[in-house]
């Protein structure tokens, strides 16, 4: 399956996107993706190095003439976001991605696609080994464990890099030049809560399913659907009129991907069963109605279970559903500065209920730090009424744009002269490393930029070809057009 992606054009990017992918690289699991990077840089006798993090550094003297250009720092993460559909068998500890063409896109077999950043990673390994492309003097810096806390980027130590341009090539827009992003915080609410014998002897497990999800931070303000808001809002309103006891709620996967599915489980009394499942279909044709534009695979079922030995106290399974419900979830602030910049929002990602415990997990953004703190105090505090633990950990600093930078400034005068349109210079909701490597390296000009890769985060990620066609000699004129140093 994977070798009709060999045959596309350019054809080393593509069989470095190849290889990449034959190695699982989930994050916090990286070293098997590290140890082939690696291997990779010392093969090609390239200077090659592994910080304390884990990020690989490899150096690439510049080609003859480009030796009096500027150094440039070229940047993308090693791992990928794991997500697969609920019907796809699939070990991504084991596995490599099983990828194939479809038409203009290439995409995976019911698993996320790891274009982000896979294709920023084929790219720069395409730029070490090449013989006959013009270039000054690379570092390639290849960061760890970017999707679930930034810990390469915020590891990376002062010093180890000589370059004063920065390329990012972890932006999923062709037309797009980002220089600013949102900084963001994990919170978890944490709890105990007694159990108790079900009162009914009818048990049910209700599923959501089908919803598009997607990236947190890059598509949130699409309005698509969150599986843990939905099932909350099915359970709350079942509990008002039954009188439900919650055995378990199992929604979400990873923080920084928009829900895509929820199953619960939940007994009443035999007399309300078919109450119960009437009131479902009804809410889910509800639903249905109204994320039919943006989640048109919506499933939402309700089947019978084995009777639970126990389920949620009442007196906490009103508080809890209340919390949930009243928890803010999507865009909580436009930016009043940037046309169509989500400034402060908030993923509802993970609800997990059984056996006495509670968790959910959000993750916030701002591109205003101040405002992303008061947005977690909002939060921490919904879930403090319910009697719950709070954490705050994780956080990451936004990105300051920096319009008038020479290398912003160059590339989009390029960009116009290559593809006789204005591309977007813009700041992005999501997070991306380049504020927090700025911590070390605050002289460093930084950009990013990238193919259209569309669905990151979920199972639908795809990446153009024929915009990884556009972006590659974007880049490699890029690189010809480095100014001299000093």
């Amino acid at each position: 399956m994977n070798e009709q992606i060999r045959t596309l054009a350019p054809t080393a990017l593509w069989n470095h996107f190849a290889d990449l992918n034959a190695v699982p690289r989930p994050s916090k699991k990286e070293q098997r993706v590290i140890a082939f990077i690696k291997a990779f840089g010392e093969g090609l006798k390239l200077e090659t190095l592994v910080d304390d993090a884990g990020n690989v550094i490899i150096k690439k003297p510049a080609t003859p003439g480009m030796e009096n250009r500027e150094t440039v720092v070229i940047q993308s993460h090693l791992d990928m976001v794991h997500q697969k559909n609920s019907d796809t068998t699939f070990d991504f500890d084991t596995q490599g991605i099983e990828m194939y063409v479809d038409g203009d896109w290439v995409r995976a077999k019911g698993t996320t696609l790891g274009a982000d950043n896979g294709i920023g990673v084929a790219s720069i390994m395409s730029l070490l080994s090449s013989t006959d492309i013009p270039h000054p003097a690379i570092e390639a810096l290849f960061t760890i464990d970017e999707e679930t806390g930034m810990t390469g980027a915020f590891e990376l130590k002062g010093g180890l890099l000589n370059g004063k341009i920065l390329l990012n090539l972890d932006t999923e827009e062709d037309d797009d030049l980002t220089i600013g992003c949102a900084g963001g915080i994990d919170v978890t609410a944490t709890g105990s809560y007694s159990q108790i014998a079900p009162s009914g002897n009818s048990a049910f497990t209700i599923s959501v399913k089908g919803l598009t999800g997607g990236h947190s931070g890059g598509e949130i303000h699409l309005g698509r659907g969150n599986a843990n808001k939905l099932m909350n809002r099915i359970l709350l309103t079942l509990d008002k009129k039954y009188s439900v006891g919650v055995a378990s709620i199992n929604g979400g996967s990873l923080r920084n991907a928009i829900p895509r599915e929820s199953v619960g489980v939940i007994v009443t009394g035999e007399n309300d069963e078919a109450n119960v499942k009437t009131a479902v279909a009804a809410l889910a044709a509800i639903l249905k109605e109204e994320y039919k534009t943006t989640d048109p695979k919506l499933t939402i079922t309700i089947d019978n279970a084995e009777l639970p030995k126990q389920v949620m106290d009442a007196a906490f399974q009103q508080k809890f559903l209340r919390a949930i419900y009243a928890c803010p979830n999507g865009i909580y602030r436009m930016s009043p500065e940037i046309s169509g910049l989500v400034q402060s929002s908030n993923n509802l990602a993970r609800v997990m209920v059984g056996d006495g415990s509670c968790s959910i997990q959000c993750l916030t953004r701002s591109s205003v730090d101040s405002e992303k703190m008061d947005l977690a105090a909002a939060i921490s505090s919904t879930f403090e009424l319910m009697g719950a633990n709070m954490d705050l950990a994780g956080g990451y600093p936004g990105w300051e744009p920096k319009p008038d930078a020479p290398i912003v400034q160059l590339m989009a005068n390029l960009y116009k002269e290559m593809f006789h349109e204005p591309a977007k210079v813009n700041a992005v909701h999501a997070g991306l490393e380049c504020g927090i490597i700025g911590i070390n390296y605050p002289d460093m000009q930084m950009i990013s930029f990238g193919p259209n890769i569309y669905g990151p985060h979920s199972p639908d990620e795809c990446v153009q070809i024929s915009s990884v066609q556009k972006f590659w000699p974007f880049l490699l004129e890029t690189l010809k057009r480095i100014p001299m140093a000093g």
